[in-house]
């Protein structure tokens, strides 16, 4: 298409002008399809700079969820074969798990502009407005026992803290299990899924995704999660969605080459980054609650507790409020 062709010029000459003449010389396509596709990038939002006598110039791309945007920013060396950008869809995660089951190959990933049912853990709804966060789903299949998957959850959580460093220069930190948190707040939630198939026991495949708040505001949220939920602009950081989604595609390819081997620095980076160690919690059961201390990280990302009889048991499911966060003050 003559408009990809000539955003890739453009785009790799930097700040530089690029005639017309060369465009159309390189291409092999007329001035006027170069005009045609000049006019076309505008109106997707890009604003290319015409100086007569120099030619063109790429001075500014719109904050966009598209293929092209995302892969500018893609690492050298970063292989992803099928990079799916949808404007709306009802979940990433759900989108991915049906078409894993249409056949989709390992390493697909669905990006989405907006979620009209976004999922989190326990059946809970995430808020996910057009233009304003980052919702991204990736298909593995890994040929492993779902025992030896059992850390997932963790590992993505570390991926994510990596992916938003890399992008806006802060590392959130991690409340048990899945939440990325700053200043207390809630910045990303994280969901991961995973079928089996019956005869071999072995995954059929495993679905990642997460979903980052980017830009929201207040207003964004709504009055039942404003006060639980922050975005990176709100707490003084402007960054690039394609940027953002780019670095997270990198690190979950990072996390599905590591599954099943040595979890052990995907531990010790959890742990650095969890903010529920060494503070009180309450731990959540459909039958009750339970006061505790929060201990430890162990080696498959479970909790260390120390529970009010001073016995010391681990945690894997269930909900664990952290004192000071989320409402949880007494």
């Amino acid at each position: 298409m003559s408009k990809e062709k000539v955003y890739r010029l453009l785009r790799s000459a930097g700040a530089s002008y690029v005639s017309g003449q060369e465009l159309s010389r390189t291409l092999g396509i007329s001035r006027a399809a170069v005009w045609k596709a000049i006019d076309s990038l505008r109106r997707d939002g890009y604003t290319v700079d015409a100086r007569t006598g120099l030619g063109y110039r790429l001075a500014a791309a719109p904050d966009v969820m598209a293929e092209r945007e995302i892969r500018n920013y893609f690492p050298p060396g970063l292989y992803c074969p099928d990079l799916r950008c949808l404007e709306e869809v009802d979940s990433t995660n759900s989108y991915l798990k049906r078409e894993a089951l249409s056949g989709a190959p390992h390493g697909t990933v669905a990006v989405a502009n907006s979620q009209t049912a976004g999922r989190g853990r326990m059946t809970r709804s995430f808020q996910s407005p057009p233009g304003k966060g980052v919702y991204l789903s990736i298909l593995l299949r890994p040929q492993l026992p779902p025992g030896e998957l059992l850390g997932v959850t963790g590992m993505t959580a570390v991926a994510v803290c990596a992916a938003v460093e890399k992008a806006a220069g802060v590392r959130p930190q991690i409340k048990w299990t899945n939440d990325l948190v700053m200043n207390g707040r809630k910045l990303c939630g994280i969901l991961t899924e995973m079928a089996v198939e019956s005869e071999s026991g072995l995954t059929q495949f495993l679905v990642i995704g997460a979903g980052v708040n980017v830009s929201h505001t207040v207003e964004d949220f709504g009055p039942e999660v404003s006060e639980m939920a922050t975005s990176l602009a709100q707490e003084g950081y402007s960054v690039s969605r394609p940027a953002l989604a780019a670095a997270m595609i990198e690190e979950f390819f990072r996390l599905g080459e590591a599954l099943g081997g040595d979890l052990g620095p995907w531990v010790d980076a959890y742990r650095r980054d969890c903010v529920t160690l060494g503070r009180p919690v309450r731990l959540l059961w459909a039958d009750g609650q339970t006061q505790a201390e929060a201990l430890d990280i162990d080696s498959q990302f479970g909790l260390t507790v120390r529970m009010p009889d001073g016995e010391v048991k681990v945690v894997r499911t269930g909900e664990v409020s952290v004192r000071g966060m989320y409402g949880y003050v007494e």
